[in-house]
């Protein structure tokens, strides 16, 4: 992996846009499709500034964390790659940017894996979404000590959140949220007597397949770029008892005239449902129909809603993810609950991690230690050479375990100092003491210091607006 040379505990910095601070044009052109995702990961790391890499990519986020001992190169190196990949300059898209390192990078995903950052508080799909990033992550070879502590962390504090808090009754599921809009926008309460159009056979279109099964509707057709892929989701829809068949992308034209609601959630790039599409069919059928685009980039056109027409009875609504965010409310009085489990949680990985960036300074304690030991045995050697084998075996045993025991108590005290946290940084001190090689705070000091410029871009980037 890129960057194994460099020295002293990595920490994790985040850049990231999201529905909070970024327009949908924006997220479009920054998301990642599958096919991509791996290259990115490994052009985010640079053996000089970045050793590690995963990249969280959902229908309202795009988040890049990275672990590095040098922040102001890895910003700049992230950012870039970022730009690059969207095609946009940096300068254009450092608006739109949020910043978090170290522990409020840490806090930051804790709280996304818990759904408190959703735009519906509390859904629980996230979980599953950081849980996918991870697995590409490390199977792309980009993830390392550094980002699986921090993920697992924030996996094990969101499945606490949703067993241990009732937050995710206040705020459904995107899916199950957007449907229950899209009812209201069909003047129905449930779906019988209506049919339904899923495009997509992944996560999301398989759960809404199930919220309409569990609406009543009549039928689900499912459409799909890989025609097995959507067969083996109708026939799941069938065993669950609602009626169900499967469609390539290019059949969809047909099955569009009696179709009341279309939910699409692919991972295309590029709309797979236009405006002419939906003409043609509302011209053979005038009727109300309703669109949901569940899909970064989108996956229907906007002109969709020009096939509107009051003469002649047409009425189509489209609800993409711009105006569901907007719609989105919060958790109620159980997500105070589930924020206290996402602060228990992040005080004990800080602790951890705390306790781990003294790992290195006790280690090259010791090893000065033992350098000493050896040099003094050396002359002692030298000076006595008529003192016995057993002799020099019990002085040198006695003289490691006077080393052993007076470094006991400052190793466990630094490690101990290091859990509680304060403005002292007990490792760092315990180098410069002992004249040791500098730990992690040295390094990240110099790479603040960057000039006036430098340090007003980072503070605008640190203060935008977290997703």
């Amino acid at each position: 992996m890129a960057g194994l040379g460099m020295t002293g505990p990595a920490a994790v910095l985040l850049v990231g846009l999201s529905f909070r601070s970024a327009p949908v044009r924006v997220l479009e052109k920054t998301a990642v499709s599958p096919g991509e995702l791996a290259d990115l990961e490994r052009d985010l790391l640079d053996g000089q500034c970045v050793t590690e890499a995963l990249v969280l990519s959902t229908c309202n986020r795009m988040e890049f964390y990275v672990a590095t001992t040098a922040f102001h190169p890895a910003l700049d190196h992230v950012v870039e790659m970022v730009a690059a990949h969207s095609g946009m300059a940096a300068a254009e898209l450092e608006p739109f940017l949020y910043v978090r390192y170290a522990d409020a990078a840490a806090e930051h995903m804790l709280t996304v894996a818990a759904g408190l950052d959703s735009m519906v508080v509390g859904e629980q799909q996230v979980i599953g979404q950081l849980r996918a990033a991870y697995q590409s992550a490390s199977d792309t070879g980009t993830v390392g000590t550094t980002l699986h502590d921090l993920t697992q962390r924030a996996l094990r504090t969101g499945k606490r959140v949703h067993s241990e808090t009732d937050v995710d009754g206040a705020g459904s599921s995107m899916v199950s949220f957007s449907l229950d809009h899209a009812l209201r926008e069909l003047g129905v309460t449930t779906m019988a007597g209506h049919r339904a159009l899923v495009i997509g056979a992944g996560a999301m279109a398989s759960l809404a397949s199930t919220y309409l099964g569990r609406a009543g509707v009549d039928h689900v057709t499912v459409a799909n770029r890989t025609l097995s892929r959507a067969e083996n989701l109708a026939d799941h829809a069938r065993q669950a008892g609602t009626a169900a068949d499967a469609v390539d992308l290019d059949g969809m034209t047909a099955v569009l005239t009696d179709i009341d609601l279309v939910v699409s959630a692919t991972g295309a790039v590029g709309t797979v449902l236009g405006a002419a599409e939906v003409a043609a069919a509302e011209q053979e059928r005038p009727h109300r129909m309703v669109l949901v685009d569940l899909s970064m980039p989108r996956d229907i056109e906007d002109a969709v809603v020009d096939a509107s027409d009051a003469a002649t009875g047409a009425d189509v609504r489209l609800l993409n993810i711009e105006e569901l965010s907007g719609l989105a409310g919060d958790g109620g009085s159980d997500e105070h609950a589930a924020r206290d489990i996402v602060a228990s949680e992040l005080a004990e990985y800080l602790d951890q991690v705390r306790v781990q960036s003294v790992v290195p300074t006790v280690k090259a304690l010791r090893q000065r230690a033992s350098e000493v030991v050896d040099d003094e045995l050396g002359q002692l050697i030298r000076r006595t050479p008529g003192m016995s084998d057993a002799d020099r075996a019990e002085v040198t045993r006695t003289v490691r375990r006077v080393v052993d025991k007076l470094l006991h108590t400052p190793t466990v005290q630094v490690k101990k100092l290091s859990s509680e946290g304060g403005a002292v940084n007990y490792a760092e001190a315990l180098a410069v003491l002992f004249n040791l090689p500098s730990g992690s705070s040295a390094a990240v000091s110099r790479s603040l210091d960057v000039g006036e410029a430098g340090k007003a871009r980072i503070g605008n980037l640190m203060t935008g607006e977290a997703s």
